[in-house]
């Protein structure tokens, strides 16, 4: 056996135990993967202004699609996180939206006052917006591309703000 022939064996080897090696996940900022469930189940919310947002007007350009709740750990970590990266990239095509999941205005409020006072968020009073789009947890984020189809997931908590989450969601495919 050569050495030519060894990386083509390590490729079997990987399609045979079921790996896809050298997978576009290995160039995703950690904690977000590839996710194509299908069209983004679309949604028409208000926010606590009382400003109504429908998520099929987005289309044409990315949508950040972040999922959270006043009383979860991660979601109270990260926010600041997703208000500065949502200031960074206020010059790209990606839209933010916020959906707060089943709590009320002044929960909601009194939340953002504190941690990220500029966000705004959408109001998912009763919780079925959030059951259509099913997370296993919160926070959860989503990216959907332009066309309306659902293209990452995030699970917990990241640094949205650092470099090579800012720099992956300015080089999404336009």
């Amino acid at each position: 056996m050569t050495c030519r022939s060894l990386p083509l064996l390590a490729v079997l080897f990987a399609l045979l135990v079921g790996a896809t090696p050298l997978s576009a996940d290995n160039a995703l900022p950690k904690g977000l993967r590839n996710y194509t469930p299908g069209p983004a189940p679309n949604f028409r919310l208000t926010d606590i202004d009382g400003e109504s947002f429908n998520l099929k007007d987005a289309r044409g350009g990315w949508v950040f699609v972040h999922f959270w709740a006043s009383w979860c750990g991660p979601c109270r970590k990260e926010m600041p996180a997703v208000e500065r990266m949502t200031t960074l990239l206020a010059d790209d095509a990606v839209t933010v939206v916020l959906v707060n999941t089943a709590e009320d205005e002044d929960t909601v409020f009194t939340f953002l006052a504190g941690v990220a006072p500029e966000m705004n968020s959408l109001l998912d009073r009763d919780g079925s917006v959030t059951e259509a789009w099913q997370p296993r947890g919160l926070p959860a984020t989503y990216l959907v591309d332009p066309q309306g189809i659902i293209r990452y997931q995030a699970l917990g908590g990241r640094p949205w703000d650092q470099p090579l989450y800012l720099d992956f969601l300015r080089n999404l495919p336009r």
